[in-house]
């Protein structure tokens, strides 16, 4: 006689209905999320790449699937042309204020950098930097600094820097010292993600999408090293 699985407590209060039936097993919904991120990346691999990048794939990638994302590197060009009327960062005093910043914001996204008056403030200085960098790349928006003792008086210089972001006359946001960020190890990325945040720039902004394989790049390289250097440490 074949033994019969006895059923547990749990089956026979399910078959009355008394507790749920067993959720479905997420496996097959993992898989089908892995496969589906796995043919966007694939579509997806020409995604901020340069025009001369571009040419260097004519021997590797379909000519009409090249050509889509030559035409669509170009229009991204003409349009950061058309839109590109700064470029780099206004220096403002308390008088200019109301008709460079807010009275602009209704034309542009305007960011404005208030520093410390002390030379020894690291991460002023580090802002600074981003700030010049920034304004460079993204001459659609509109950066600014003043000393925060000239904009506000008496501005605290624990608070310094100060970030202060505007659109349509209004402040839509602040970073008040780098602490929120990474402090001085902020970098290009997290002014990336404050303009995706905002809404300046778009998650898919080519400017942002080539910054990002770059860092990938060099984290893969780093991870790369690490190994090697584990390995050594085992000799």
């Amino acid at each position: 006689m074949e033994p019969q699985l006895i059923p547990s407590r749990n089956d026979i209060l399910r078959k009355q209905g008394i507790i749920p039936e067993k959720p479905p097993s997420p496996t097959p919904m993992i898989e089908e999320a892995i496969l589906e991120a796995r043919r966007l990346a694939h579509e997806n691999r020409l995604e901020g790449k340069e025009l001369d990048e571009l040419d260097a794939l004519e021997d590797e990638e379909d000519e009409e699937f090249l050509n889509k994302y030559r035409n669509q590197r170009l229009q991204e060009l003409n349009s950061l042309a058309q839109r590109g009327v700064h470029g780099s960062v206004y220096h403002i005093s308390k008088p200019d204020y109301a008709k460079e910043v807010t009275d602009a914001s209704s034309n542009y996204y305007v960011l404005v950098l208030m520093t410390s008056s002390l030379g020894t403030n690291t991460e002023s200085r580090v802002m600074t930097e981003l700030f010049r960098t920034a304004a460079a790349e993204f001459s659609e928006i509109k950066f600014c600094d003043i000393k925060a003792d000239m904009a506000i008086q008496d501005y605290p210089e624990k608070n310094c820097p100060t970030v202060l972001i505007y659109h349509n006359g209004d402040i839509i946001k602040q970073i008040v010292t780098m602490m929120s960020l990474k402090g001085v190890r902020t970098s290009m990325s997290d002014i990336d993600d404050i303009l995706v945040e905002i809404g300046a720039v778009k998650d898919n902004d080519m400017r942002i999408v080539k910054r990002r394989r770059g860092d990938d790049s060099d984290d893969e390289g780093n991870k790369k090293k690490d190994e090697t250097d584990d390995d050594d440490d085992d000799w």
